[in-house]
């Protein structure tokens, strides 16, 4: 399969394999001002690949869970295990799950494969993650390799590592947070390899996918490239905005897609346009189906709904590409998954994120000495600040909350989601002073900050606190000049994550902050350890805590 790259990837030649360097990229039309990624044709998901098997071994159950199925590995080509598998399976005696394990090779057990050292401590245990959560560089696919193009995994060029447990592979949005904690342990070459990586993905297939899974490639999460440049430039210099500004305004323009001929009260895709004629942004994703990796789970819960099927598994899907699936914060007045709206939703935390990849595409653009490019993107950021703040900003409740834009109204519902505005500078200092007295208030709790205030048996709601939203409420309160709340809570995060680790040698991927002493539940999966973004936030909160 042709691998076509930007130039600038291009330029990394003496830093990629062999079989990146030797690819070309295609030329660009004299007018455009910008180097645009040409995505390369998809590979297929396994349900695309096994028709057919695929819905009788996710429907079927034969799995606890369903990702084991669409990581597993094809021992033969799709038509010959198809063709088995129509052959076989009037037979008597016959035995899904034994078919299966003799044509795919399935993917080791989630667990974490150490045994950590609980005597050697906290700070050593980090150390050691590093190691075991890594994954080295995946180069080119083998044209001897005849299967390599049926495997889900999508090979990377550079090492990276993974959340652990369940989760065998990047994901975008978890490797920021991790990576503040590779920062703190003096891993540069670490950091950058996770950024080519991600900057890799956009050139190949125009942009981030939720992982680098064929069955994620119909979707994003919450966009973090712009930070993750913004920390390797505090580590090597302006020159890394340089470098990765080509990739930058490719991300931006995946989430802007469609924006201009989009009119006003109208939506298409990831773009939403208002009745103003202001523009802001949504989460999607482009397919209207179960996901392949919870494919039961979600045609049980579509026939529960009272949606159309494929606008239920749309809001599903869009859930997932924001990172929060699920929570009360997309579902409907009636609640519950059933009611879930979730591209019916302008969210607060996606535009803070696009909000920062405008300034930072400024910043860029400034230090490449193209002050109008500068200009334009400030002017993009400022507008975006005016027309959200105006539609999320709740004076009554003192906190920033989703908005409805087919009902033109706000959520009622409260999350953490609100201090994103904070940690990323839209605020003003007087929402900032009412947004820290509603964490004080309503979300902290003894082992740190709920993540709403419903207890709904949703992952992403309460009881439970997760590492990247404790690490966002604490920099945007330090950012407002609210370091004692952000103190106290930094502390009760850190002395949760410990106390947890002592008594189990684990660092988990949430915990309960209501119920320090009950591990955290919610969600379709159980309780993961690894967990990369748990080890970068804590990491980063320990040494924030000695400075």
């Amino acid at each position: 399969m042709r691998i076509i790259l930007l130039s600038w990837l291009l330029s990394l030649a003496g830093s990629l394999p062999d079989w990146a360097q030797t690819e070309t990229a295609t030329p660009r039309p004299a007018s455009q001002t910008a180097v645009a990624p040409v995505a390369a044709a998809r590979p297929k998901s396994p349900r695309q690949l096994f028709p057919g098997l695929f819905e009788a071994v996710q429907l079927g159950r034969v799995f606890a869970d369903g990702k084991t199925f669409v990581d597993a590995a094809p021992r033969q080509r799709p038509a010959a295990i198809l063709a088995a598998w129509q052959r076989e399976k009037t037979q008597p005696g016959f035995n899904l799950k034994a078919f299966v394990t003799a044509h795919f090779d399935l993917p080791a057990d989630g667990s974490v494969p150490f045994s950590s050292n609980v005597q050697a401590g906290l700070r050593h245990h980090l150390d050691t993650l590093w190691t075991v959560l890594a994954r080295p560089a995946a180069p080119a696919l083998d044209p001897a390799d005849s299967l390599a193009a049926f495997r889900s995994l999508l090979p990377l060029p550079k090492p990276y590592l993974v959340p652990g447990g369940r989760f065998r592979e990047v994901y975008y949005w978890d490797s920021y947070f991790t990576m503040l904690g590779l920062a703190e342990a003096g891993k540069g070459q670490l950091l950058k390899d996770i950024t080519d990586n991600f900057a890799f993905l956009i050139a190949r297939y125009g942009f981030i996918p939720n992982g680098n899974r064929t069955y994620y490639l119909t979707r994003s999460q919450p966009p973090f490239f712009a930070s993750m440049v913004q920390l390797l430039a505090r580590e090597r210099g302006n020159g890394e905005l340089l470098r990765y500004r080509p990739t930058l305004e490719a991300e931006y323009r995946y989430w802007m897609q469609g924006a201009d001929a989009l009119k006003p009260g109208t939506a298409a895709r990831r773009v939403v346009r208002l009745p103003n004629g202001a523009l802001l942004n949504r989460y999607w994703d482009d397919s209207d189906q179960p996901r392949e990796e919870s494919y039961a789970e979600d045609v049980a819960a579509a026939k529960r709904s009272k949606q159309p099927a494929a606008q239920f598994y749309r809001h599903v899907r869009a859930a997932a590409a924001s990172g929060w699936d699920f929570s009360s914060r997309w579902f409907g007045p009636a609640g519950g998954l059933g009611s879930i709206q979730t591209t019916d939703l302008v969210p607060v935390d996606l535009n803070c994120l696009l909000y920062n990849l405008e300034t930072t595409l400024a910043e860029a653009a400034r230090v490449a000495g193209k002050p109008a490019q500068a200009r334009s993107y400030l002017a993009k950021a400022a507008a975006r600040k005016t027309a959200l703040l105006a539609l999320s900003w709740d004076s009554k409740a003192g906190w920033f909350q989703d908005y409805n834009w087919r009902k033109r109204r706000r959520s009622a519902v409260r999350t953490l989601a609100g201090v994103f505005p904070l940690a990323f500078g839209l605020a003003s200092p007087e929402q900032g002073k009412r947004v820290g007295s509603g964490l004080k208030v309503n979300f902290l709790k003894m082992g740190g900050l709920v993540t709403s205030l419903t207890e709904t048996k949703q992952q992403w709601d309460a009881p439970n606190g997760w590492a990247p939203l404790q690490y966002l409420a604490i920099e945007g309160l330090t950012r407002y000049q609210q370091r004692p709340l952000a103190d106290t809570v930094a502390r009760r995060w850190v002395r949760l994550n410990t106390r947890v680790f002592a008594q189990t040698g684990q660092l988990l991927e949430k915990y309960d902050v209501l119920h320090p002493n009950r591990p955290a539940g919610g969600g379709e999966y159980p309780l993961q350890d690894g967990f990369g973004w748990t080890n970068g936030v804590l990491l980063r909160l320990l040494n924030r805590e000695v400075k």
